[in-house]
């Protein structure tokens, strides 16, 4: 009798655990589309601030943007909710990195915030002209 019970109680575990896992694995292709459909939204969202920007870095931005466990902007509450100053500062980020020397002065030993200064007229030119605006700054919609 216990030894019934016994082997009754592991396949009821057994089968649990198997059921724990496919939901498990549900879950997580559910965060994967939604995370899918986040960047997907950001990467709209840049190309309605910025509908002059070269047609595919809107999806480069917002997948660099976006990452995961990154702490970057696009993972912000603010970029979440598709804020037009959150998405600049990831389009500036990337015009910084992309369009600009800044990594070359900062790997010839430049202070961060002066190597910003240095290539800061051109970001703003750049953004200007994805805009389609004079200073840089997108309207908001």
């Amino acid at each position: 009798m216990e030894e019934a019970g016994l082997t009754r109680a592991e396949a009821e575990c057994l089968s649990d655990a198997e059921a724990r896992i496919r939901r498990r694995d549900r879950e997580a292709e559910r965060r994967a589309e939604l995370d899918r459909d986040y960047v997907a939204l950001f990467a709209r969202r840049v190309r309605e601030l910025y509908p002059r920007a070269p047609v595919g870095v809107e999806v480069a931005i917002a997948e660099h943007a976006c990452r995961k466990y990154s702490g970057r902007v696009g993972r912000s509450a603010a970029a979440k909710a598709l804020d037009p100053v959150a998405v600049r500062l990831a389009v500036a980020a990337h015009v910084r990195h992309c369009e600009t020397p800044y990594d070359e002065l900062l790997s010839r030993g430049w202070d961060r915030r002066n190597a910003r200064d240095e290539v800061g007229a051109k970001v703003r030119r750049i953004l200007a002209g994805w805009a389609g605006s004079k200073d840089g700054e997108s309207v908001s919609r």
